[in-house]
């Protein structure tokens, strides 16, 4: 199973704190540091000193890291035009040797639109705009040098564009998407994505999601990757565990519900049941990037057992 690091720079980070997080998960030897794309902090802290910008982070990254894969889990699609997008992921694919892959998502957050005069539209609309967002950005990426690509639809229309620059990964970078797995949702993935991500969940709805697209991916005669998103809080002992999570602002009893949480024997544990319902790979969140000493302890005693 590969281990991906995770950081929610918006709850306060600068780029030098994201960069040690980073330099040291890729020492620790994780899989991959990915960020999440946001623009506001949530729930009862400042996000001093303020938000970064998720593709700016990404392509710094690219030159100060070595062999670490790098990501989004997830940007938004309300955040930037699917041309653009295109041309900052290939661009920082370069930059990176080939290591970035692109998690994508509609948007949900409406405070952080509002914050900063990002439009949002209704629901439906997003949803929309998001699947045609998604069928350009692989539209874009996948062409070959030397081709053009065109879309027409309901929102964005691209008139021969030379899907320039190309990325490293061929046919591109891998695209990660996720959600509920509903049926509009598993359709989508099952027809685009490399890997279909269930965030937060406890492992019997991670795993109901899972079949879900599973089915949609049968019919579409493609194979996904699946992976999930679970907040990490592991100790040595319950006093250490109880010290992290009241760091982070959580119970532990929650944690042990959905969470890669307690001693790393039970971190191994709940890994291992993700694995068994398919999960290839599992992102650990990290709400407290200051404790290096917390990675250090996965990287020690979990990972070398999953």
């Amino acid at each position: 199973m590969d281990l991906h690091i995770m950081t929610e720079p918006q709850q306060g980070a600068t780029y030098d704190d994201l960069l040690r997080v980073a330099k040291a998960a890729e020492d620790l030897g994780f899989s991959g540091f990915f960020r999440s794309d946001h623009y506001l902090a949530m729930g009862d802290v400042d996000g001093l000193p303020g938000p970064t910008d998720a593709w700016l982070t990404l392509a710094a990254l690219a030159r100060d890291t070595e062999r670490i894969r790098l990501g989004t889990m997830v940007s938004p699609a309300t955040f930037r035009l699917p041309g653009p997008l295109a041309i900052s992921v290939a661009q920082v694919d370069q930059m990176s040797g080939g290591r970035v892959e692109l998690g994508l998502g509609a948007g949900w957050f409406d405070a952080e639109h509002s914050a900063y005069g990002i439009p949002m539209p209704e629901t439906r609309e997003r949803f929309d705009r998001f699947a045609e967002q998604v069928e350009i950005v692989d539209g874009l990426l996948s062409t070959p040098a030397g081709q053009h690509f065109s879309f027409e639809g309901a929102y964005y229309r691209l008139t021969d564009a030379p899907a320039l620059p190309k990325p490293v990964q061929a046919p591109r970078p891998p695209l990660i998407l996720g959600g509920a797995g509903k049926k509009r949702g598993a359709a989508l993935a099952a027809r685009f994505a490399d890997e279909f991500n269930v965030a937060f969940a406890t492992v019997a709805h991670t795993a109901e999601i899972f079949e879900r697209v599973r089915a949609a991916a049968r019919d579409s005669g493609r194979e996904l990757g699946y992976s999930a998103a679970q907040t990490v809080c592991v100790g040595r002992d319950d006093d250490e565990v109880r010290r992290r999570a009241e760091a982070i602002g959580r119970q532990v009893d929650e944690l042990m519900e959905s969470a890669v949480a307690g001693s790393p024997q039970q971190a191994v544990d709940r890994l291992n049941e993700l694995g068994g319902i398919g999960a290839g790979r599992v992102y650990l969140q990290v709400l407290d990037i200051d404790d290096l000493d917390h990675l250090e302890l996965v990287a020690n005693e979990v990972l070398p057992h999953v």
